[in-house]
């Protein structure tokens, strides 16, 4: 992993949400009940961002387009779009579950820290 500074902690206060562009990569950035969570900010159906998702109580987001929701901390989908059967069969592999991509994040020296895989 490559850890990466990615903004001041002071700019992410408890309930905010901000997107990061780190090369290629969009991520959103979630401050939770004073937790830190990194996701991509694409939705696994069919990449439309996630920033204006709901956050609910218990740490999920929910995307603002399908209405699937996924755990922040480990990017598990929590439920799934339900597709009404004439769109889900000619949707395909859009409507297989994925889930989210999850990035490891770290406060250290006053910024948050996300890592990266290798590139």
């Amino acid at each position: 992993m490559n850890w990466v500074k990615a903004l001041p902690e002071n700019e992410l206060p408890q309930g905010n949400r901000q997107v990061v562009k780190i090369g290629q990569q969009a991520i959103l950035f979630i401050n939770h009940k004073n937790q830190i969570h990194a996701v991509s900010n694409k939705c696994p159906h069919v990449k439309l961002p996630l920033k204006k998702g709901e956050i609910t109580e218990d740490g999920a987001i929910v995307c603002p387009w399908h209405h699937s929701t996924f755990d922040l901390r480990s990017g598990n989908v929590k439920d799934w779009c339900t597709w009404p059967p004439a769109v889900g069969s000619i949707l395909g592999k859009i409507s297989q579950q994925k889930p989210l991509t999850v990035f490891p994040t770290r406060l250290q020296e006053g910024s948050i820290w996300v890592a990266l895989p290798e590139s």
